[in-house]
């Protein structure tokens, strides 16, 4: 067998081209960054970044904005349609959006279902098929303008549906919408802030655009953050961050310390951190030994919202403690703004005055587009209507020619010709329904070119004159404001140092009547609630035990019948009417079971010279100083506030001395004055008798209302104690 000549293979090489580097960057990577900075991370003067806006472009044109929520799955194989890169991509883009994550201050999509907190790394969101979305209505102040030719329209990635450039927003979304992005060579990291604050500042600008930067910031304070928290306000700092767009923010958790529990409750972080890096730190620290304060710590995130809780040893002041733990872990942390905006494509850093004039100019364009849309339909409108108003002068002679005329493609010539028409109106003429070429009808629809001329004249006035167009924007705003604006979450303190904090924002202030039921209903009442009905609505059975009125800042406590005290803000209760019965204390305060409230009173001082009177079940009474009551801290319950040896039948604070009427079993009673119950030193005396009681006889009622008392009744008021009870009945 002859040997096979072994074949030869012949690799040919691409020849080597010399290609200086600059020009391999500008040829293949530059494009690469442009796509990068232009169509991905940096967001544009409507607070969006292109992947944020095709998926809620999708959802609107999936009718969410008015209709039910939708399966997630489905919202995102339809933004597919704009957006290539994937569903996963997509998924997690609209998880930010969501109410249930609370990552923004408004949110964008109204979901339902499991999607994660930003506040933590490891609370993941569900799966796309287990959740479902809608537009939250706030979108409709996103969407404005966008079928009336606001924004210019382009074509999707394969020329198959337009999308849209900008959305036409109504409000400076770029500032009220947090928003994070890395390019290439630059990044974007903007906060967010208080929308009322942002459309007031807005509305101060386009009244006087020269406004002083100090003087902006003294309508749009500082950021605001979703997460609440509290910044570490510093002027110069803000200042510059308002210039530039640059500068960093220090912010801290809140927390507040329940002394009973012994605990320290962390229930606000600052925005930039996770409760995992918090946890990771206080492990590492607990290890260390360096925070023997503390006995445990763990995640107590439910329904209610987030809490990190801090057991701590008896005596720890918690103030101290926390100080040290804003300087060890990121329970403080700051925030590193860089406010990167694309503009016309262009990427520009610029300070807040920069963002709201560039908004303005952009949101004016917008404004315009619609206006000359509108102005172009109605001028369509009155067009057609005038070509009515000619037909009107003679209804016969339209009918005739279009009877007379041969050709179907004459009949518009000819009205053309006969009426000296134009086109369009002879085919809206043409098109008429032969039942409606009667007098009546005609007259009806031309009955509105009056109108219309005055619409139009009204536009096109309006057009022409910018101050109209800011006054129009301004009004937008302002409703804006009134519909959506929400109280700042993050707390602003200027007066702050590293030894402790205010522990929560001061409420506000009003005047408030506060009722207090026999069967335990507490009622907060405003002044301006009471102009309209102030007749007290009670359960059958139950009346009034006290009333008075205070401030919403007043300090309240009340008495109950298991001889325990609690202390309560008046801010703490939601204000109602005098129709509805109210909060019911034993659930708000946390009651035993059975147990009532017997007194309530505005306390926020503690005088030696003011008292509390208490009536026993055995006919004895004490007087106690209130300064007894005084506690330091947040205690909101005292146990043995007074003496339960005995059933307590009432209690009444005593600024002056008083007449108080006791009635027995027996319907046998006695007045006598306050000032002749002893005052004793210690809260759980028994106190002494103050009427005498026979065998299987108890003290049953007592009152500093006398009116009641009968005139004939004669003997009843006694000068000292213990007296003999007197027949009440005459």
């Amino acid at each position: 067998m002859a040997k096979k000549k072994k074949e030869e293979r012949v690799i040919q090489y691409a020849p080597i081209v010399n290609q200086p580097i600059t020009e391999t960057i500008e040829k293949n990577y530059m494009p690469y960054v442009m796509s990068v900075i232009v169509s991905r991370a940096i967001p544009e003067i409507d607070g969006l970044k292109p992947a944020h806006r095709k998926l809620l472009y999708t959802m609107y044109k999936m009718g969410l904005l008015t209709g039910a929520r939708t399966k997630s799955a489905n919202i995102v194989g339809q933004t597919m349609r704009l957006n290539p890169h994937g569903d996963a991509s997509i998924y997690e883009t609209m998880v930010r959006l969501t109410r249930g994550n609370a990552t923004l201050l408004h949110p964008l999509v109204d979901s339902k279902g499991s999607f994660g907190k930003q506040y933590s790394s490891e609370m993941k969101y569900a799966a796309s098929r287990y959740t479902e979305c809608k537009l939250d209505p706030i979108c409709n102040e996103l969407f404005s303008g966008i079928d009336k030719n606001a924004v210019d329209l382009v074509d999707n990635y394969d020329a198959t549906m337009k999308e849209p450039v900008l959305l036409p927003t109504t409000f400076p979304n770029i500032l009220v919408m947090p928003n994070m992005g890395i390019a290439v060579g630059m990044a974007s990291n903007i906060c967010s802030f208080n929308l009322a604050e942002v459309c007031d500042g807005t509305i101060a600008l386009l009244r006087k655009p020269n406004l002083p930067v100090e003087k902006l910031m003294e309508i749009i304070k500082a950021p605001d953050f979703p997460g609440g928290g509290v910044i570490l306000y510093e002027k110069e700092q803000m200042k510059q961050i308002f210039e530039t767009g640059q500068g960093s923010i220090r912010l801290r958790a809140r927390y507040v310390f329940d002394k009973d529990a012994g605990c320290i409750d962390i229930i606000q972080i600052p925005y930039s951190t996770t409760i995992e890096l918090i946890l990771a730190k206080l492990t590492a620290l607990y290890k260390d030994g360096k925070i023997k304060e503390i006995t445990d710590f763990r995640d107590e995130i439910d329904l209610s919202g987030f809490k990190l809780t801090l057991d701590i040893r008896k005596g720890v002041d918690p103030d101290k403690l926390m100080a040290r733990l804003f300087k060890l872990t990121p329970l403080e942390d700051s925030f590193k703004c860089n406010f990167n905006v694309l503009i016309n494509s262009t990427p520009r850093t610029m300070g807040i005055p920069e963002i709201l004039g560039e908004w303005i100019q952009f949101r004016l364009g917008c404004l315009r587009r619609e206006l000359a849309f509108d102005l172009q339909k109605k001028k369509d409108k009155l067009h057609l209507l005038l070509a009515l108003g000619k037909i009107l002068l003679d209804i016969d002679k339209a009918i005739r020619i279009i009877r007379k005329t041969e050709k179907e493609e004459d009949v518009v010539p000819n009205l053309m010709k006969g009426f000296d028409i134009d086109e369009v109106q002879a085919n809206f003429i043409a098109d008429i329904k032969l039942r409606n070429l009667n007098r009546e009808y005609i007259l009806n629809r031309i009955s509105d070119i009056e109108g219309l001329q005055k619409e139009i004249a009204d536009m096109e006035e309006t057009l022409a004159d910018e101050l109209k167009q800011k006054a129009l924007i301004i009004r937008q705003l302002t409703e804006i404001k009134k519909k959506y604006g929400q109280p700042r979450r993050t707390q602003i303190v200027t007066d702050w140092s590293d030894s402790a904090l205010p522990l929560e924002e001061e409420p506000e202030n009003y005047n408030a009547r506060f009722v207090l039921t026999r069967e335990g209903y507490f009622k907060k009442i405003t002044f301006r609630s009471l102009q309209g009905n102030d007749e007290q609505k009670c359960k059958d059975g139950d009346e009034i035990l006290n009333l008075m009125d205070g401030e919403n800042r007043d300090e309240l406590i009340f008495f109950t019948d298991h001889a325990q005290l609690y202390r309560a803000k008046a801010s703490d209760f939601d204000p109602t009417k005098a129709s509805a019965l109210g909060d019911y204390l034993p659930v708000k305060l946390k009651m035993d079971p059975d147990e009532k409230p017997i007194l309530m009173n505005i306390q926020n001082h503690y005088p030696k010279k003011e008292n509390l009177v208490f009536l026993f079940a055995n006919g004895k009474g004490v007087r106690v100083s209130v300064s007894n009551y005084e506690v330091t801290g947040n205690r909101r319950r005292i146990t043995s506030a007074f003496s339960a040896k005995s059933p307590v039948v009432a209690a009444f604070y005593e600024k002056a001395p008083m007449d108080i009427l006791l009635v027995n079993s027996e319907h046998r009673g006695i007045v006598i004055r306050s000032s002749l119950i002893p005052l004793m030193a210690t809260r759980t005396s028994g106190g002494v008798q103050l009427i005498s009681l026979k065998a299987g006889q108890t003290l049953v009622s007592a009152t500093t209302d006398l009116s009641s008392l009968p005139d004939t009744v004669k003997g009843v008021k006694k000068n000292k104690i213990p007296a003999a009870g007197v027949a009440l009945d005459g």
